[in-house]
């Protein structure tokens, strides 16, 4: 979903604005102005359920997760007007009706940058009441969105590392498909189960209004009847073409295997590259589980 913007990205295509409801009036695609005193109406929500309904999910999604960003550029200044800055790490629960466009959430978070906080503390609540209700707009259930700062005395912990489990990148593949084709997804039942956590640096999608590549790796963890890996590895290069958000995508990936593969437990864990300072890296998974180890991967 990361897009960051310029006066040369192209025009929102209103063909696909017209396709995910409120996007026609989203910043994304469009030259903007940038805005350095807070202002929260810059966030802009867009409805889960329309892109849930193309893959299947009518009701409550088989899998519960979150979506997990960094904001790599994040400042403030405060009482005597000394800059300050953080990195924010913010935990998106997949069950909220909305999820943020990333070109708003960039341009909220710019509108921080000549707004005085007393302090680190208080720009952290500022962000997580904003998101939550932009996040559960409207809703009946409404619910929290996890924000952390790290100061820079902390930025030493922030690891870079790939993504653990064994990667399908090592198959000598030839690959046809750059558009998905879930056909290429099997399972063997007459195999004996196994348990497995298979990753891939090789994914590749595109932003869904301006086309601007998205890179990212995933990894699958699952256990049920063996998935071929050779035709996993060739499901997920066929994303490279394809025009979606990132929550999105991940969400895809998911039902993809799940109903093709029909694994006991699966969960799927995007990490994409940052764009406009922003990374968005979404988690889903079938059964209760911690979450993910919030660390970039050597492509970030």
């Amino acid at each position: 979903m990361s897009a960051d913007s310029t006066a040369s990205v192209p025009a929102i295509d209103p063909a696909r604005a017209a396709g995910v409801p409120g996007l026609a009036d989203a910043p994304l695609g469009r030259a903007s102005a940038y805005t350095d005193t807070y202002d929260p109406t810059l966030l802009c929500p867009l409805p889960r359920a329309p892109k849930r309904a193309e893959i299947g999910i009518a009701g409550t999604p088989p899998f519960t997760g979150a979506d997990l960003w960094t904001a790599f550029e994040l400042s403030w200044l405060n009482d005597r007007g000394k800059p300050q800055v953080a990195l924010a790490h913010v935990t998106i629960p997949a069950e909220t009706p909305y999820l943020i466009e990333s070109k708003s959430f960039k341009l909220y978070l710019n509108s921080f940058n000549q707004t005085r906080f007393a302090d680190a503390e208080q720009v952290r609540e500022r962000l997580r009441a904003d998101l939550a209700e932009a996040l559960w707009r409207g809703s009946e259930r409404a619910g929290s969105v996890g924000v952390r700062l790290r100061l820079p005395h902390e930025w030493a912990d922030e690891a870079v590392r790939p993504l653990p489990g064994l990667s399908l990148d090592r198959l000598d593949v030839e690959c046809t498909h750059y558009q998905p084709a879930p056909e290429l997804l099997r399972a063997d039942p007459e195999q004996p189960p196994v348990e497995e956590v298979l990753t891939s640096d090789l994914l590749k999608s595109n932003c869904l209004v301006t086309g601007q590549p998205d890179w990212g790796s995933v990894q699958i963890a699952y256990s049920g009847a063996p998935i071929d890996q050779e035709g996993l590895l060739r499901y997920l290069v066929s994303f490279r073409q394809h025009q979606e958000f990132h929550e999105q995508c991940v969400e895809r990936i998911f039902m993809d295997i799940w109903t093709r593969c029909r694994p006991v437990r699966l969960s799927v864990y995007a990490r994409y590259t940052r764009r406009g300072g922003l990374d968005i890296n979404p988690w889903r998974t079938s059964h209760p589980q911690q979450l993910p180890v919030n660390t970039r991967t050597a492509r970030q």
